[in-house]
């Protein structure tokens, strides 16, 4: 298995190889690149989430499949690392090892960086957009129900004080490109499973 080395205290390089054939989910999707670079590693989906009683409307197909991958980076266990550089969020397990999930992040003149920690969980959240968004854009919504309709799709993390959240989605498609208002969204499927690791108080480092 290669060793996985973050630059710039997070995670700049990264081995991005399936051991399945290859698939259009290793082109990025803006710069049309190869992900990888015929590096190998070893692939063991994780099956961490339990059943959801909206399991029907989860999808099961990631196009970025979560995956475990070396790690050797400074921060330990149950961390989660976000780089929206590479569109790809880590929770660290401990071994030398994290469990690799795509993302999608903040456009242009939405990205941020910092540290926070997860105060408060929910499932199937109801969205009340931010007054800033509903400046930029008259036509939402005040208040949408939780389900699976809904943008926070099946599970919200808060982060700190501030308006951002990781959460599902219902635009799966739009995983590992960069068309958020800040906020690291994750596939329905993916983001159950990261919210039944990640607990009230684990630390998240943003790193652009």
């Amino acid at each position: 298995m290669r060793r996985f080395v973050p630059a710039l205290a997070g995670l700049a390089s990264v081995v991005a190889a399936w051991t399945a054939p290859a698939a259009a989910y290793e082109i990025d999707p803006l710069t049309r690149q190869p992900l990888s670079q015929g590096l190998t590693m070893t692939v063991r989906p994780s099956s961490a989430a339990a059943a959801d009683p909206l399991d029907a409307t989860v999808p099961k197909l990631s196009p970025i499949p979560r995956e475990t991958v070396a790690y050797n980076g400074p921060y330990g266990p149950g961390t989660i690392v976000v780089s929206t550089s590479e569109r790809r969020l880590y929770y660290v397990m401990g071994g030398g090892q994290a469990l690799r999930y795509g993302i999608g992040v903040g456009r242009p003149g939405f990205t941020w960086g910092g540290q926070q920690s997860i105060t408060m969980k929910r499932e199937w959240p109801d969205w009340r957009p931010p007054s800033q968004m509903l400046r930029r854009r008259p036509d939402l919504p005040r208040y949408m129900k939780g389900g699976p309709e809904n943008p926070l799709g099946a599970r919200a993390m808060y982060l700190g004080g501030t308006l951002y959240r990781i959460h599902g989605s219902n635009e799966p498609e739009t995983i590992g490109t960069a068309v958020s208002s800040g906020c690291i969204r994750m596939t329905n499927d993916d983001v159950i499973d990261l919210y039944a690791r990640a607990k009230v108080g684990t630390r998240v480092v943003v790193q652009r």
